[in-house]
């Protein structure tokens, strides 16, 4: 088993790691839009936190010896459905020709009140794909 971190305060604080892989699946934590810093990127800006949450998705996977090639399915969850048209957006500049199964929840709130939409993605890598 390889524990990827992504240095998020959280994990510590809550006991998880930012991705886990066991052979050949990789299974990435739900994924906030946490700046360098600590802090929330892009307060009120749904697709600027949407993309930093899949690149910080798509460093933790090639961490992980995979790629987002290999990303099988996501899960979004969101708090406002007035911004599923600005996070899918962000979504499809990562997985537009992927396609993995994916599902956008609406959900009355995250752990931050200034984080808009949380992330989580799996994979599947086989040496051919990686």
């Amino acid at each position: 088993m390889k524990r990827v971190s992504s240095g998020s305060s959280f994990e510590k604080t809550i006991g998880f790691s930012r991705a886990v892989r066991i052979s050949n699946l990789i299974a990435v934590s739900g994924t906030g839009p946490i700046a360098p810093d600590g802090s929330t990127a892009s307060p009120g800006d749904a697709y600027a936190q949407a993309k930093r949450c899949l690149e910080i998705i798509a460093e933790a996977i090639k961490e992980a010896g995979g790629s987002l090639d290999n990303v099988f399915r996501t899960r979004m969850y969101i708090t406002d459905a007035s911004d599923q048209d600005k996070i899918g957006r962000a979504h499809g500049e990562y997985f537009g020709k992927i396609k993995p199964a994916s599902t956008m929840v609406v959900v009355k709130a995250l752990v931050r009140d200034d984080w808009l939409v949380e992330i989580e993605a799996d994979c599947y890598v086989t040496k051919g794909n990686a």
